[in-house]
């Protein structure tokens, strides 16, 4: 019998799960085959996050022959098999596994019914296609990112898996644990194929309970994907214990403790969550005080989404040490919070009439957009004019803080403008 994740695989493109970026309503893929335009592509990304499954819901959807070959494995003699079907049937979609081994021979004759249309190639790789495929395969593709699957995703994709009779195991008196679950979807890294694998092993090697229930705890779970949880308590508290202490000693500067949560969570093969939280974490606690080191978390983690465990430890790493040491603000969440409390609390406000929208008849009857001042009309393209709704104009949300040069230089900055726009209000008043 066929592994479960091959059984899975979606038959059109509404099955697929993640990857809405391409074939979510309205998005490329979903507009290729809508107008039946489809053109050469390939998929480029971690394993197990749904290359093939959108080239098998592709074809699916389109009704066309669907044929699946390894660029490593697979012979010459194998294209030309595929390029005579085309010839017969008029199109076929050709998933190339591998496309980034593909050799010369093998390129110089698909190359042509690339050209002429007969076969559409999906290839997939690990690899960054701009450095590992031939430039002449690569002119007569587009190119995609496809992305480990989220929580949420991979939770449909599981749910899926336990309730479909058909394909599925729902045929099976299967009660799967929350927090065996919860490991099942993070352990296995956005890897779904992983995960429904694991799911199969775990359900098949189980024995009934005596009332005929196939019982997956945690431990059966850890066994059957062979990822330890980080720590677990029946609820699964302790796993966003590590998450939160995690934060917590980035925020407080304590590199060694970091270094430590960061290699349980390394450990657990939670990837997923160290992204989202390094991400998190950048931007809410170091901030203002260092841009660049932000920027450059961002980038880790796309490093580390890209290549993996286990070398995803290295960027991770680099950037969890930087932010441990960076100057901290959180000056930037403390102002979003603070306009949001504001506004919740009913302090809004009618929008001055010259800030309003005037590109429409009739505006100007109104009075709207007519004292507009255009800050480029003016010396160093500012001039004092009133932004703030009336009732609340005096309102202050950020609070600059000096723990780095470039939250420093910006402070400098905002209370420059803040006082020029008073003082100019104050002796020019623009609008009564």
């Amino acid at each position: 019998m066929q592994p479960l994740a091959y059984r899975m695989r979606p038959r059109n493109l509404s099955e697929v799960v993640g990857q809405q970026h391409l074939v979510g309503p309205n998005k490329i893929i979903s507009r290729m085959v809508k107008a039946r335009m489809l053109s050469s592509l390939i998929l480029y990304g971690p394993p197990g996050t749904g290359k093939t499954s959108i080239a098998s819901a592709i074809a699916g959807s389109t009704k066309y022959a669907f044929r699946k070959l390894n660029a490593a494995t697979d012979t010459k003699k194998d294209l030309q098999v595929v390029a005579e079907e085309a010839k017969m049937s008029g199109t076929v979609i050709l998933l190339l596994d591998e496309i980034h081994r593909l050799d010369k021979s093998k390129q110089d004759f698909l190359l042509p019914h690339l050209e002429n249309g007969r076969i559409i190639l999906i290839g997939a790789t690990t690899e960054n296609p701009y450095i590992s495929i031939n430039p002449a395969i690569r002119s007569r593709t587009q190119i995609f990112p496809v992305y480990p699957l989220s929580i949420e995703d991979m939770k449909v994709a599981v749910n899926r898996a336990l309730t479909d009779s058909e394909r599925g195991l729902g045929k099976m008196p299967i009660k799967l644990d929350q927090d065996a679950e919860e490991q099942l979807l993070t352990a296995t890294n956005g890897d779904l194929r992983s995960a429904l694998n694991g799911l199969e092993l775990a359900a098949k090697s189980t024995d009934p309970d005596k009332d005929g229930i196939i019982h997956l705890t945690l431990p059966v779970i850890e066994e059957s994907v062979q990822k330890k949880a980080i720590a677990s308590d029946r609820d699964g508290d302790a796993h966003y214990d590590v998450i939160s202490a995690f934060q917590k000693s980035i925020r407080g500067s304590d590199t060694d403790a970091a270094l430590h949560y960061l290699a349980r969570l390394i450990e657990a093969g939670d990837l997923i969550s160290i992204c989202r939280r390094l991400i998190i974490i950048a931007y809410e606690d170091i901030g203002l005080a260092n841009m660049p080191a932000v920027q450059r978390a961002v980038t880790a983690v796309q490093a580390a989404q890209q290549i993996g465990f286990p070398e995803a430890r290295i960027p991770l790493a680099d950037v969890v040490i930087e932010l441990c040491l960076s100057p901290k603000s959180n000056s930037g969440i403390s102002a979003v919070d603070s306009a949001l409390e504001q506004v919740r609390a009913g302090g809004t406000g009618e929008v001055p009439d010259h800030l309003k929208d005037a590109h429409y008849k009739g505006a100007s009857k109104l009075g709207h957009g007519t004292n507009y001042l255009f800050p480029h009309d003016y010396p160093q393209d500012w001039v004092a004019q009133q932004y703030l709704p009336e009732r609340i104009k005096n309102a202050q949300y950020f609070h600059p803080k000096k723990n780095g040069r470039f939250e420093q230089a910006l402070g400098n900055q905002y209370w420059q403008l803040k006082n020029a726009q008073r003082n100019g209000l104050r002796h020019h008043p623009q609008h009564p």
